[in-house]
């Protein structure tokens, strides 16, 4: 959720090395220390109703690896409500997901089919986080031919998932702006046809110090006639509360 959280800077073994180097840069976009990006997201279902969520995304790198965090502030029923992705250097092993909720009062581990359950209500599922930070780690990378979004060049990469992985999606294309290496669109289909897409206009890219991302995108699913904007209001940096903020057993405790 913020063109929200990517991975291991020693790149796994692609297919194509083409792809290799496109998710190097895309990686990179995440700085090594803490960056907080103050989000906004609109979920709107399929009736027109709408239901409005504000919190902070902490991201960074942490021996190449990602550390993302959601802390919501509103609405009053949710605040206080955490998520936390925690990358693994074991390609076998899965990421680390933990979602804290208030109302329960404790932390949940998310596996399995939980990951791609809808977060917070919205059209983005947990997995779909890593893909908002650019972590497509999870998945085998071929580059198709190159394309334009808004008259700017883009890297288009078809991802499938690795053998015996279990995968909600049959696979996934992103559109990649090949001078800021952010993804400005991102279908995931479900058999031959796309079930969400994730798009953000080329107006959107904005950059902090040496590092891209997009103030704004909307995920839309294509089934169901529901979408969920995000929108990024502000960005900062505190690399003084990087260790608290994605240890599973503090990240949801309040600043």
């Amino acid at each position: 959720m913020s063109y929200w959280m990517v991975l291991l800077l020693a790149a796994p073994a692609w297919a194509d090395p083409a792809v290799d180097k496109v998710l190097d840069c895309m990686r990179a976009n995440v700085p090594p220390t803490l960056r907080i990006q103050e989000i906004e997201l609109q979920s709107t279902d399929r009736t027109g109703g709408v239901r409005n969520l504000k919190g902070k995304l902490y991201a960074m790198r942490e021996r190449g690896l990602l550390r993302a965090m959601v802390r919501i502030a509103e609405p009053a029923d949710l605040a206080g409500a955490a998520y936390l992705v925690r990358e693994t250097a074991e390609a076998d092993h899965g990421d680390e997901m933990y979602m804290f909720l208030p109302a329960v009062n404790r932390v949940r581990r998310i596996t399995g089919a939980s990951a791609d359950g809808s977060f917070l209500g919205t059209d983005f599922s947990y997995n779909d986080v890593k893909q908002i930070e650019n972590a497509f780690v999870d998945a085998d990378g071929r580059l198709d031919k190159p394309d334009q979004i808004e008259q700017r060049p883009v890297h288009v990469i078809a991802f499938k998932p690795k053998a015996g992985q279990a995968s909600r999606y049959s696979q996934l294309r992103a559109w990649v702006d090949q001078k800021t290496c952010v993804a400005l669109r991102v279908d995931f289909y479900e058999g031959d046809a796309p079930r969400k897409q994730l798009s953000a206009p080329a107006a959107a890219l904005q950059q902090s110090g040496n590092y891209w991302y997009v103030s704004q995108a909307q995920m839309q699913d294509v089934k169901d006639h529901t979408s969920t904007k995000l929108r990024v209001t502000g960005v900062s940096s505190g690399a003084e509360l990087a260790t608290r903020l994605f240890d599973p057993h503090s990240f949801y405790i309040g600043n």
